[in-house]
């Protein structure tokens, strides 16, 4: 086990061939394969496979739903072979856990494939905004990598270099100050390079970049840092989204309906201010926690993951609440039953059903910021920072409760009122989408959360503590680094 350790270290390292699977077509990696913008491109394609390698790493199966399981929305079956999300919904993850890991080694894969691109791209002529383009995806692709780590396990190794030395088999741990700081820096690399129009579905442009900025500042703001300046900076960066959404191509779509359909129209929406696109066609690309994944016992599902029952039974009735939660299931012999009555006595998320959802392999987009988030983003930042809500605030939730089909918010409140009204509608908006627990972890209210437990949600293993914030590193690195 110790030499399987550490041959998947140097793999992830070094770029050498990963010893569980082929490398992806399209990874480049040595100072060697860049020599012009072919290169380039197609070194940034496999930047973008580290995060999209499906069952091997990255976003594309439910560890991207285990990963937050910690909030209070999002929660697995009591039996079966859930343990691995099970640890995480309990605040128990052990260091072998195989959906932690598939985070960990996509956004370092990614993380050393971006590390390559910007060390190398000096050396390569060609059109100049195509090379600054590149550059600038590679810097946001480290940027969120780095991002998803530092909330995940908070003290991380902080890689930024794509050269490999015995050194880094010993790496130290480097706090959420520095990691923080590598993010900013390389978000502001990123802004000045990449252009206002996304270069193909799937990619960052401008508007992009700043709204993650605007999160970044958002989060910065709240626990561990504690930068309350940020929530100004925040709300100013979320600000250059909202007011120039018609130049990046952002809005809300309409009806929220669109982007759960499960079907193409769900694909390439305006509302898509980052989303990781996906085939189907393609093995190692498709989008595996749609469908089955989602799809409940009683339907011959997998049961990975479905919707606690207190966070479904608080969240406000209307159309939002029909197009988020799936809770009339259809047995095999046509036979109707309610989510009461269910194996699992639990609703499920309708969001990542398909229209076939005897299938586990789609092209639905994995959504990491939509112009909802910059909307709600702005809104709380604002009022944080300036201690009463604008206008434009009130303007920016109200927008998301309109289509929700909710009254609009009350005017003349506070401040804080504002702000926690503002994370409830978070809440409600991004259920089951990574956001919850993140929001959670910022705002010191994970024990708060978890606290009261429907009789049938699973339970913490044992009092929770701000050590259960982040998880162990795992163990294929531990072992090996005693500095881990």
């Amino acid at each position: 086990m110790k030499k399987l350790t550490i041959l998947f270290l140097v793999a992830v390292l070094t770029g050498c061939s990963n010893f569980l699977e082929e490398e992806p077509k399209g990874q480049v990696v040595g100072t060697n394969a860049i020599a012009d913008v072919a290169g380039l491109e197609s070194a940034l394609t496999g930047t973008y496979k580290g995060l999209l390698r499906t069952w091997a790493r990255g976003f594309l199966t439910s560890a991207i739903q285990a990963y937050v399981m910690g909030g209070d929305d999002v929660s697995t079956i009591a039996g079966g072979n859930k343990w691995d999300f099970r640890e995480f919904d309990q605040f128990d993850v052990t260091p072998a856990n195989p959906r932690m890991v598939q985070i960990w080694s996509g956004t370092y894969k990614t993380i050393q494939g971006a590390n390559n691109i910007i060390e190398n791209y000096k050396s390569v002529t060609g059109d100049q905004a195509t090379i600054d383009a590149i550059v600038g995806e590679a810097y946001f692709l480290r940027a969120l990598s780095y991002y998803w780590l530092v909330r995940g396990y908070g003290n991380i190794p902080l890689i930024t270099t794509a050269q490999f030395s015995n050194d880094q088999l010993s790496i130290q741990k480097s706090p959420p100050t520095e990691v923080y700081k590598l993010i900013e820096a390389d978000l502001l690399e990123a802004e000045k390079r990449v252009p206002n129009v996304k270069r193909a579905p799937g990619r960052p442009n401008k508007g992009s970049v700043k709204a993650l900025m605007a999160d970044v500042y958002l989060t910065e703001a709240g626990w561990p840092l504690k930068v309350t300046a940020n929530y100004a900076k925040a709300a100013a960066k979320a600000k250059e989204v909202i007011d120039g959404k018609t130049t990046y191509g952002f809005d809300l779509v309409p009806d929220l309906a669109t982007l759960w359909s499960g079907t193409a129209s769900a694909v390439g929406t305006k509302e898509e201010v980052f989303a990781f696109q996906t085939s189907a066609n393609f093995g190692g690309s498709t989008n595996s926690f749609y469908g089955l994944p989602a799809t409940p016992g009683d339907e011959n599902g997998w049961d990975d993951y479905l919707a606690e029952i207190n966070f479904f039974n608080r969240f406000p009735a209307g159309k939002r609440k029909d197009v988020t939660f799936h809770t009339v299931f259809t047995k095999p012999d046509g036979t109707k039953i309610t989510w009461q009555n269910s194996l699992s006595k639990h609703p499920y998320y309708a969001k990542f059903r398909l229209a076939d959802n005897t299938q586990f392999s789609s092209s639905q987009p994995v959504h990491m910021i939509r112009y909802a988030h910059v909307l709600l983003v702005y809104a709380e930042a604002q009022a944080r920072a300036d201690g009463t809500p604008n206008a434009q605030a009130y303007e920016a939730i109200n927008a998301i409760r309109t289509r929700a089909g909710l009254q609009v918010l009350a005017a003349g409140m506070t401040g804080p009122n504002f702000a926690n009204a503002v994370v409830d509608e978070r809440a409600w908006e991004f259920a089951g989408e990574w956001t919850r627990w993140f929001d959670l972890i910022r705002l010191e209210k994970v024990e708060e959360a978890n606290a009261s437990k429907a009789p049938d949600d699973l339970k913490p293993t044992g009092a929770i503590s701000k050590t259960d914030y982040w998880y162990p590193i795992p163990i294929s690195d531990a072992n090996i680094n005693s500095n881990l």
